[in-house]
């Protein structure tokens, strides 16, 4: 039996169902002690955090990475005072240990169903999967499938995960991991991905449909999982996973190979990146740079401003490990549904927060946050070249606002006897539909304009990226959408600026040939696309592309992915 779902980690695996945890059933709710409830607590989050803080140190992947910052922000969260009280004060109102936890959780779940980010709303996940090890720990139900040990080869089924619960199994013997729920921001998604082990997510009835025991064949890349296979079918899983470890080493050979095209026309590959460790992708891909360092996620993590000495280090470890590769740092892009601790909880309490109270707005109004993170990239890039990049900017006067805010901190720096960079590029996102209208007067500003496509498409088809019930009409391959981009290339062009794409639709294969053929020449994606998109590119013929692609466009047809499936069958593309 097929059972469908949405790749978080790639990969494949072959084993035996395996479900996390039974559901903890709470007996009493009404405290006779508040004093003895209250003690509970204290003692189960003493164990928490020693169990914690023991996995944490004992954790193997061999590389660095960004699992190492994720379970450092893992590890913060379960020293969080603030939950720690909002548990104590549920007990004083009269509730036992086990009820006063389940209410913060349940408060918990209504603020991630208000979350439209889908990075904040992760984060959250990891509080609910602390939520679950403290409530067991108190309740004395302790029995998971990581308790008991992995027997055999393990496909792991939970409702979700969080990052220390995938930690406490044995990677010896898990093969694969099924979520009912799941996100590929998820934390869990992260370290599943450092561990090697793939994980298929939105996997809807999959309690009905699996029993416990039963031999399961998971193939995230294609998005399914085959429940109690034939032996043929056993046979042909085995022939593909030998296939797709040939094809993976094919495609680490082509790091040092650069992406051009069959009509010899050099493209630009850089990767998206968001911590320190992110850096060392450049070397294992070959890629030219990084065009979209997300400097938030700095933000995000901690519980107070990070001070200018801490982001000034950040930025110049990046920049010491990019070496002449260039780096393009966005600025900080937080608020709406991206709370922070340390701002204002009434400016965060938005309708809308996706198109509210964010990014470029928010560093606008908030000044001081944006200087400090202004002097600290000024200063990190002494003797270099800065390429700064300004995120959801709707007007020119927007830009114009922030380019002056970083000339004045440079001039104020320059005054005190700082060391500047050798030169600043200063460039946008173009993620509001109404900038287009607006590149007359912005090209001239700038030296390069980078296309959010995530937050394009959802502006422009007024569908919440984050909302399932929507992702069938968020498709990148619209020729509404594939119309808009067009529009801007020739201009961009004409005013020798700049222009990349840095959302996930240029690390698809086929979206990402369908921009080549619009005339989008640089591409910042993940690290794990690089070899898919420069075996893609080298198998291309851009010239034939952007007349067929002019043709398109001109005559919609009614499934355009798949008339770009087909013409890239039909002329040897590898699309993978």
């Amino acid at each position: 039996m097929r059972i469908p779902g949405q790749k978080l980690v790639d990969g494949m695996g072959a084993g035996f169902a395996v479900y996390h945890q039974p559901r903890i059933h709470i007996e009493h709710t009404v405290a006779e002690d508040t004093d003895a409830e209250r003690h509970r607590v204290y003692a189960a989050f003493d164990k928490m955090r020693e169990g914690i803080d023991r996995m944490t140190r004992e954790a193997e992947f061999g590389v660095g990475g960004e699992h190492v910052e994720v379970l450092q922000t893992y590890k913060m969260f379960a020293y969080d005072e603030g939950w720690a009280r909002r548990i104590n004060e549920a007990i004083d109102s009269g509730l036992t240990a086990e009820a006063a936890i389940e209410r913060v959780q349940q408060r918990t779940r209504q603020r991630m169903r208000q979350i439209d980010d889908p990075l904040l709303a992760d984060r959250m996940h990891d509080l609910e999967d602390l939520s679950n090890r403290l409530l067991r720990i108190v309740s004395g139900q302790m029995g998971t499938a990581a308790q008991m040990g992995l027997r055999q080869d393990t496909i792991l089924i939970a409702r979700n995960l969080g990052p220390a619960e995938l930690l406490e199994y044995d990677k010896r013997r898990l093969k694969g991991v099924i979520l009912e729920e799941g996100s590929l921001t998820a934390h869990v998604t992260i370290v599943a991905r450092a561990m090697g082990v793939p994980v298929l997510g939105r996997v809807r009835d999959i309690r009905r449909l699996v029993a416990e025991g039963d031999m399961l064949l998971l193939d995230s890349a294609e998005s399914n999982v085959f429940a109690r296979p034939s032996a043929a079918m056993e046979e042909a899983f085995e022939a593909r996973l030998a296939m797709r470890q040939k094809r993976k080493a094919a495609f680490a050979a082509l790091r040092d190979v650069p992406p051009i095209t069959k009509d010899g026309h050099r493209l630009t590959l850089m990767v998206n990146a968001g911590l320190r460790d992110d850096v060392a992708a450049l070397d294992v891909t070959g890629a030219d740079g990084i065009g979209l360092f997300r400097t938030e996620f700095q933000f995000l993590v901690s519980a107070t401003l990070p001070q200018r000495e801490r982001q000034q280090r950040l930025y110049r470890e990046v920049l010491d490990a990019a070496g002449e590769r260039p780096v393009i740092f966005r600025t900080v892009d937080i608020g709406g549904d991206k709370a922070l601790p340390y701002l204002n909880k009434e400016d965060s309490d938005e309708e809308n927060p996706a198109m509210g109270w964010r990014a470029l707005r928010l560093g606008l109004e908030r000044d001081g946050l944006m200087k400090v993170q202004a002097r600290a990239l000024l200063e990190a890039a002494a003797g270099r070249t800065l390429n700064v990049m300004f995120p959801m900017v709707s007007e020119p006067w927007e830009f114009d606002e922030a380019r002056a805010l970083f000339e004045a901190q440079r001039t104020w720096l320059e005054g005190r006897g700082r060391k500047m960079p050798l030169a600043i590029r200063y460039g946008a996102m173009l993620e509001v539909p109404a900038l287009a209208e607006m590149l007359d007067i912005l090209l001239p500003k700038i030296e390069f304009l980078s296309i959010g496509t995530n937050d394009l498409t959802q502006f422009l088809f007024a569908a919440d990226r984050a909302n399932p019930k929507l992702a069938e009409r968020y498709d990148w391959l619209s020729p509404s959408i594939l119309r808009f981009i067009a529009r801007l290339v020739a201009p961009v062009r004409d005013a020798s600026v700049d222009l990349a794409v840095c959302g996930e639709m240029g690390g698809r294969p086929l979206e990402a040939m369908a921009l080549i053929g619009l005339g989008i020449e640089r591409l910042s994606i993940t690290p794990a696309a690089v070899g898919p998109i420069k075996a893609m590119t080298r198998s291309l013929d851009r010239a034939a592309l952007t007349a067929y692609m002019a043709g398109l466009l001109a005559n919609p047809p009614r499934d355009m992915r798949g008339a770009l499936t087909n013409w890239a069958t039909e002329n040897g593309v590898e699309i993978v």
